[in-house]
C-alpha cells in the first residue's frame, strides 16, 4: 500500500509538471509560434497565408478609415473557382453544407478563392486581456455562465467545446454598431420578402480604451425598430445578453406602436423563427448565440477550409440588391473565399430538450475565433440549413466586423440575405461611436422616447 501511495504520487508529480501554468501558456502567446490570441503563426503547404498581423487601424492606400471601403485586396483576381463540376477536387477544403449547394444550385452557387491573407491584428489591449485572461476565466453553473472576463479571447487554449462556443460568443467583437439594414428572403419562385430595421448594439467589454465596465454580467445589450414588413413598422425590440444563463436566457423587450405598450417577451431565444419568413432561429445570428444548455458541445480541432473572408466589396454602396440577390444564391461574383485554418465545433441536442436542429456544426476562424460558417442538421440527423457570414475588417473599430450574413434552406430552396446596408444610404455602418451608453438600451427609456 505504501508502495503504491507513493507510485502514484509520483505519477500524480509528473503530470501536474507537464501541466503548464497560466504564466507559461501565457509566454507562449504573441510569440514566436503563436499570435497573441492563440492562433499559429506559420502557414500551409496548401495556401493557408502565415500570420503578419502588420495593420490594425490602417492599410496602405486606404480611401475612407470610417465608411466604405473596397480595403486592401480590391485589385486582386481569384487564384480558382470551386463549382458544381470540380467540387470533388476541393471536397477535402469543403464543408458538408458547402457541397451541398454546390450540388443543389450547379448554375448559380459557386466559390471564388482568393490568395489567403493573414495581415490584422488585435489591439495590445485585446491581447493582454486575453493574456489575463488565461488566469481569471472559467465557466460555472454547468457551463452556462462565463466569468472573470473583461475582453480579448476567453480560452486562447479551449480545453472543451463548451469554452470554444464561449470563444465563438464572447469574443472580441465592435465596441458599438449603428445602421439601418435590409433583409430579403429569397425564394425559388422569384418572389423576395423584405424586412428592414434601424439598430444598434453596445459591448461594454470591447471599449477601446479598456475603461468599459461589464456589470451584472451583461455582455451586449441592442435595440432595434422594425421598417418593414409594413405591419409589424414601429415595433421595437431592446434588451440584453448575459454572460449567465442560469437564470434565463437572453432578455428581450417589446413595444407594439398598436397598444403603445411595453412588455418582456421571455420567448424570443433558442429556435424562435426570425421574421420576415423564419429561414433562421435567433440562434442563429452570428451563426450561434444565446445560452447553449439545450446542447452537447464537442471541439473537434482544427482543419483548414474555405471560408467567407475579407469581404469589404459586398458591402459597396454602389450595388444595387437587384445585382446582389440573384436565385438560388447571392451573386457569388461580389463574394470572397480565402483558405483558413478554422475550430471545429460540433453541438448535439441533448435528449429530452427541444430545438430544431438536432445537430449543428460551426466553423471559427482560428485568428479570431470568429465564425464564419455553419451548417445545421434536422433532428433526423438530415443536412437542412447552410449559413455564412460576410466578415470586412474596420479599421475605425480595430475589429472584424459582419456585413452581409446568408442562410439557406436547402429544402425550401430559399435563402435569407440580411445585414444588407447597399441601399441604406446615410444609414450605413457607423462603428464605435463615443455618444452611446447602456442606460440608451434601458426599456423604459423606449416609451419615455415618444414611440
Amino acid at each position: 500500500m505504501i508502495i503504491s501511495g507513493l507510485l502514484l504520487a509520483g505519477l500524480a508529480q509528473g503530470v501536474l509538471a507537464q501541466t503548464p501554468s497560466p504564466a507559461a501558456r501565457g509566454a507562449e502567446l504573441d510569440g514566436p509560434k503563436l499570435s497573441c490570441t492563440g492562433a499559429e503563426r506559420a502557414g500551409s503547404k496548401t495556401g493557408v497565408a502565415a500570420y503578419r498581423g502588420q495593420w490594425l487601424d490602417s492599410w496602405p492606400g486606404i480611401k475612407n478609415p470610417q465608411g466604405y471601403d473596397p480595403g486592401p485586396y480590391a485589385d486582386e483576381q481569384p487564384l480558382y473557382t470551386v463549382t458544381a463540376d470540380n467540387a470533388g477536387q476541393y471536397a477535402a477544403l469543403l464543408s458538408e453544407g458547402q457541397k451541398a449547394l454546390l450540388a443543389k444550385y450547379p448554375k448559380s452557387f459557386r466559390m471564388p478563392v482568393y490568395p489567403s491573407h493573414r495581415d490584422f491584428r488585435f489591439p495590445d489591449l485585446a491581447c493582454e486581456q486575453t493574456r489575463r485572461n488565461l488566469e481569471t476565466a472559467s465557466l460555472r453553473n454547468e457551463g452556462l455562465e462565463l466569468a472573470g472576463v473583461q475582453g480579448g479571447i476567453p480560452f486562447p487554449f479551449p480545453a472543451s467545446g463548451l469554452e470554444a462556443i464561449w470563444n465563438v460568443m464572447a469574443t472580441r467583437h465592435v465596441w458599438n454598431e449603428t445602421a439601418t439594414v435590409d433583409t430579403a428572403d429569397v425564394f425559388p419562385s422569384g418572389k423576395i420578402a423584405w424586412g428592414k430595421m434601424k439598430y444598434l448594439t453596445l459591448a461594454p467589454g470591447a471599449a477601446p480604451d479598456g475603461g468599459g465596465k461589464i456589470e451584472n454580467n451583461i455582455a451586449a445589450y441592442f435595440l432595434s425598430e422594425v421598417l418593414l414588413p409594413s405591419r409589424d413598422k414601429g415595433s421595437i425590440g431592446v434588451g440584453f445578453q448575459p454572460f449567465n444563463f442560469k437564470d434565463g436566457s437572453t432578455h428581450v423587450w417589446q413595444y407594439n406602436p398598436g397598444t403603445r405598450r411595453l412588455r418582456q417577451a421571455p420567448d424570443i431565444a433558442f429556435d424562435y423563427p426570425v421574421p420576415p419568413s423564419g429561414l433562421r432561429t435567433v440562434d442563429d445570428d452570428h451563426l450561434f448565440n444565446g445560452s447553449p444548455e439545450r446542447y452537447q458541445w464537442k471541439l473537434v480541432g482544427k482543419r483548414e477550409l474555405l471560408i467567407p473572408y475579407n469581404n469589404f466589396r459586398i458591402n459597396d454602396p454602389a450595388l444595387k440588391y437587384k445585382d446582389l440577390l440573384t436565385p438560388g444564391s447571392l451573386n457569388p461574383d461580389y463574394q470572397r473565399y480565402e483558405l483558413h485554418r478554422v475550430w471545429v465545433i460540433e453541438a448535439t441536442l441533448k435528449k429530452g430538450l427541444r430545438h430544431v436542429y438536432g445537430r449543428r456544426t460551426i466553423y471559427a476562424d482560428e485568428d479570431s475565433w470568429l465564425a464564419h460558417w455553419a451548417d445545421n442538421y434536422d433532428t433526423r440527423g438530415q443536412l437542412w440549413r447552410t449559413a455564412m457570414v460576410h466578415y470586412r475588417y474596420a479599421p475605425d473599430a480595430q475589429a472584424f466586423h459582419r456585413g452581409v450574413s446568408i442562410y439557406h434552406d436547402l429544402n425550401l430552396g430559399a435563402y435569407e440575405a440580411t445585414y444588407l446596408v447597399n441601399e441604406a444610404g446615410k444609414g450605413w455602418w457607423r462603428l464605435n461611436r463615443d455618444d452611446l451608453n447602456p442606460q440608451m438600451f434601458n426599456p423604459n427609456a423606449v416609451t419615455r422616447s415618444g414611440h
